[in-house]
């Protein structure tokens, strides 16, 4: 079953949200227009609770994108983004989401980050999305959305792992951080995950 994951197209990752990526908006039209081609289509949704660890406001003497050690782990802490319940969490209005079948939320725990749609960042809970997709006899899956080099790549990274044939639809898709991005697609081609355009579903 040829299968659409949409990763976190959400108001905080706009222009002008507290967690903007660069041109967000602009896959926006182009995930509209793919859609149709697929079996099935399931998002993630990044969806916080205001506490949540990786906020650096709930870091006294931290800022933003400072970088701190959890569960042994490097942890950027980040503008406060996607908190349970605000508009910044909503999906983006343009985003047509009448062809979704389910929603996955991810980073709910407080205490950890959630990047994957798949796992938390320790491996330590998963969201049930690997089992939904096995169940559903998915083998293909194709996965867009923000940010490419953070949660669409752990997202990626993850499927391939769990034994998903994946495709990262790159125009569909925006980086926060360029030069991190150019080195992760390296990764991706090397690890046999395919990079494609919408055109070429």
């Amino acid at each position: 079953m040829k299968t659409l994951l949409i990763i976190d197209v959400q108001n905080d990752f706009m222009p002008g949200g507290s967690l903007a990526v660069p041109d967000g908006d602009k896959i926006v039209p182009i995930i509209n227009s793919i859609q149709h081609k697929f079996d099935l289509v399931v998002a993630s949704q990044d969806w916080h609770p205001q506490d949540h660890v990786s906020f650096a406001s709930n870091h006294e003497g931290k800022s933003n994108f400072d970088v701190i050690e959890i569960h042994g782990k490097p942890q950027t802490l980040w503008p406060n983004h996607c908190v349970q319940g605000t508009d910044g969490a909503d999906f983006h209005a343009n985003l047509d989401t009448q062809k979704w079948e389910t929603i996955f939320r991810k980073g709910t725990d407080k205490d950890i980050d959630s990047y994957s749609a798949f796992y938390d960042n320790g491996h330590l809970k998963s969201t049930g999305l690997t089992g939904y997709l096995k169940e559903k006899g998915v083998s293909q899956l194709f996965l867009c959305g923000l940010a490419a080099d953070i949660c669409v790549y752990f997202s990626t990274y993850d499927a391939f792992k769990e034994g998903f044939a994946c495709f990262f639809i790159e125009d569909a898709s925006r980086p926060l951080d360029f030069e991190e991005f150019e080195k992760l697609k390296e990764k991706m081609t090397y690890l046999g995950i395919q990079i494609i355009s919408s055109a070429d579903i």
